[in-house]
């Protein structure tokens, strides 16, 4: 059963360019609230440790400078079928083979500099919710 909670983070390239607003207001014109959030530079540690399941690939190394590269703002956030309709609104992961309109069309500046995560299961959603979120700072 889809859960209602899914979970976010608006990446370094996003804030970077100032589209924190933009994104948010995107988020929340789609009819998501936000139930958790904060603005927050990761360490090597935590971005090695967040992205750990990718630690054999290739691309692993680069992932974690990139993510400590600047500021990130990680959420929570809530509407029916939460983890699909995030996904729908922010798009592929290549901004070039995202739909028009998306989030990552709108605001990505590469496959790797994609402005947004988003969780892409229900699992995956709790358990990234709860390394950014204890259980007292969600509303």
């Amino acid at each position: 059963m889809a859960t209602n909670r899914t979970f976010t983070m608006l990446k370094p390239d996003a804030t970077g360019a100032g589209n924190t607003g933009k994104i948010i207001d995107r988020m929340i014109e789609a009819g998501f609230s936000i139930k958790a959030m904060k603005w927050t530079q990761l360490s090597k540690a935590h971005a090695e440790a967040f992205y750990a399941v990718h630690s054999e690939r290739p691309f692993y190394g680069e992932l974690v400078e990139y993510m400590t590269s600047g500021p990130i703002v990680a959420m929570i956030l809530e509407k029916d079928d939460a983890v699909a309709s995030f996904r729908d609104l922010i798009g592929a992961t290549n901004p070039a083979e995202a739909a028009p309109g998306t989030i990552r069309a709108d605001f990505a500046e590469s496959i790797s500099a994609n402005a947004v995560h988003g969780s892409d299961s229900d699992e995956n959603a709790q358990i990234e919710g709860r390394f950014y979120f204890s259980e007292c700072e969600e509303a």
